[in-house]
């Protein structure tokens, strides 16, 4: 259950940065909300998650699928293009993320 929870955490983290671009500093008040929201949810589903995985573990995972999330997100919907650089920059982030997961240290406490 503990990679449910750090799933979600990571999807409504990703949802609060994305948010984050169209809040103008803050004075939109509907992206506002979903970037407080978001970031409320994703350290509520984050802690739920350090309940069965090792927080080195999880905060990793969580910053690594994030970032690769953030930038799917970004160029589907503000058409934010990356070059091929970035994007092997985010296979190898996927890779070092499925090194630590894939690792014989046990997940538990």
């Amino acid at each position: 259950m503990g990679w449910v929870f750090l799933l979600l955490g990571v999807l409504a983290e990703a949802t609060s940065h994305v948010a984050l671009k169209a809040t103008n500093g803050f004075t939109n008040p509907l992206p506002s909300a979903i970037v407080i929201l978001g970031h409320l949810t994703a350290f509520l589903f984050l802690g739920q998650a350090m309940k069965n995985l090792p927080v080195g573990v999880v905060h990793a995972s969580w910053a690594g699928l994030a970032i690769i999330l953030v930038t799917l997100m970004s160029n589907i919907i503000y058409k934010q293009h990356l070059d091929a650089k970035v994007w092997l920059g985010m296979v190898v982030i996927g890779i070092g993320i499925a090194i630590i997961n894939l690792s014989s240290v046990p997940h538990t406490h």
